[in-house]
C-alpha cells in the first residue's frame, strides 16, 4: 500500500505492507532521500526481510534507527534523517 503516505509535521508514515524486500528499502530510501534533515520517516512493513535488512540498509546510509518493533503481524520501524 505505498499510496498511503501521509506527513503530520515532522514524522512522515509509509505503508509499506504488502511490498517485499528489497523493494520496500528502495520505497523508503526514496522517501528518505526528499525528507529535510532531522524528519522521521515510520516505516509499517509485513514483510521479515524488511523488518530485519531495512534498519542495517538504513544505518549504512547514514540514517539513525530510532525504533524497531513488532506489532501484531508487522513491523514498524522509525528512522531520522
Amino acid at each position: 500500500m505505498i499510496d498511503a503516505v501521509k506527513s503530520t509535521g515532522e514524522v512522515v508514515r509509509l505503508d509499506l505492507r504488502g511490498v517485499k524486500c528489497p523493494l520496500n528499502w528502495a520505497h523508503a530510501k526514496v522517501r528518505l532521500e526528499r525528507m529535510a534533515p532531522g524528519e522521521t520517516l515510520e516505516l509499517t512493513l509485513d514483510d521479515p526481510r524488511g523488518a530485519r535488512d531495512i534498519p542495517r540498509a538504513a544505518e549504512a546510509e547514514g540514517y539513525a534507527i530510532l525504533e524497531t518493533r513488532a506489532a501484531g503481524e508487522v513491523w514498524i520501524l522509525r528512522i531520522e534523517k
